[in-house]
């Protein structure tokens, strides 16, 4: 069987980890993969059969990512990378790769350099084939001009295949990274990557939701509307999650709700005990870590409000469910062109930092469960296509079927 290894570095939330996760468990039929995670270890982590997790000394970045945290048992970043590049060394040499795919490198991650272009060197030495997967918007930078030209060179050096997880019909890569034309490699879209696209969801509880459209008004049911909010990891974004749950407080005697809030498994404890303390206060409120099949609660909602990332984004297109968005704020930021994009489309409602008080928030709310948001279709079958272009880079007779 063919063999893959598959270099993660998530260093913020773990919206990378899980897309990774995600597009490895679709290769297992073709490849024997090995996915190597460099950042903080997800604990009871499912592993799928075929897979083999390699988990290098955790690289992760404060939660204003300004800075990477060198970790435990090492004096600086660079001897850590050090380390970390002769495991990848020895990795590759144990395995002798058919295809190396790096998640997001060289359009970001450049600080990881020196672990990269070493294994993607030893690879291709061996004969391997090299891909970069790329989620579909690229951070811009502030000497965007010299940032572009860089990983040009890089791609063209390095890589024999780019896959965009993206359909281009939504937010091409050219809107983020002007120099598309330039690279001498494969540039393919997959589409979006979304796990378990077969999923088929179960029916509202909410009887109106069932009998008729997903995106009733409320006029339409008698029935207390169920608001879901979810910040991904937990790591950055308990500020929506206080907003929402003291507005719950105020729209209590103006419209009964429901609210379920998730910190996510990476939230402080501090923020989970304040949260507690105020659902004790509310009977309509409820706070967990996290959710078995958070995908399944969205789809049964009446209104979703989260973080604007790439795996929530694909959930609120896949599901329907109206949904409101908090995106960082810098205009380059990915999250910030997703999130208005959507709101372009009158897919989302877009919540701004001035929103995320108790009051703003209560009337965004009731604004938002009002709303019918257009349903458009994407292309959301990443994982199997990007299956289909690995296995023609590996071996170019083998029809693209997928």
């Amino acid at each position: 069987m063919k063999t893959l290894l598959f270099y993660c570095q998530h260093i913020l939330g773990m919206g990378q980890l899980v897309r990774s996760m995600a597009i490895a468990q679709g290769l297992t039929s073709d490849f024997k993969v090995y996915l190597v995670n460099g950042g903080e270890t997800i604990q009871d982590l499912p592993m799928p059969e075929g897979i083999e997790l390699i988990n290098l000394p955790a690289i992760k970045t404060d939660p204003k990512r300004r800075k990477l945290q060198v970790p435990k048992g090492f004096a600086d970043i660079d001897a850590a990378l050090a380390y970390r590049r002769d495991r990848l060394l020895e990795l590759c040499d144990r395995i002798r790769p058919s295809v190396v795919m790096v998640e997001r490198f060289p359009f970001g991650r450049r600080r990881f350099s020196a672990e990269l272009i070493p294994l993607l060197e030893r690879a291709k030495a061996m004969g391997a084939k090299t891909c970069c997967s790329l989620r579909n918007i690229v951070m811009t930078q502030q000497k965007q001009h010299r940032h572009e030209i860089k990983v040009c060179k890089l791609m063209n050096r390095y890589f024999d295949q780019l896959l965009i997880h993206a359909d281009p019909k939504f937010i091409p890569l050219e809107q983020s990274f002007s120099r598309v034309t330039d690279l001498d490699c494969e540039v393919h879209y997959t589409g979006y990557v979304v796990p378990d696209t077969g999923h088929q969801f179960e029916p509202p509880h909410n009887t109106a939701r069932a009998q008729g459209s997903s995106h009733h008004s409320l006029s339409d049911a008698d029935t207390s509307p169920t608001i879901v909010v979810s910040i991904g990891s937990g790591r950055r974004g308990h500020e929506l999650l206080d907003a929402v749950a003291q507005a719950s407080q105020l729209l209590e005697d103006k419209l009964p709700h429901r609210i379920q809030i998730f910190t996510g498994p990476s939230a402080p404890l501090s923020v989970y005990r304040r949260l507690m303390a105020i659902a004790q206060q509310q009977p309509n409120l409820e706070v967990q870590r996290e959710s078995p099949d958070l995908l399944q609660l969205m789809a049964q909602a009446d209104l979703s409000i989260s973080l604007a990332g790439y795996n929530t984004t694909l959930n609120v297109l896949k599901t329907g469910v109206r949904t409101m968005l908090l995106p960082r704020t810098d205009h380059g930021d990915q999250q910030y062109l997703r999130s208005h994009r959507l709101k372009s489309l009158g897919v989302a409602q877009v919540i701004h930092p001035d929103d995320l008080t108790p009051k703003d928030m209560a009337f965004k709310i009731i604004s938002a469960l009002h709303h019918r948001p257009n349903r458009h279709y994407f292309h959301l079958r990443g994982v199997e296509i990007t299956a289909a272009r690995l296995n023609t880079l590996v071996e170019p007779s083998v029809p693209l079927c997928a």
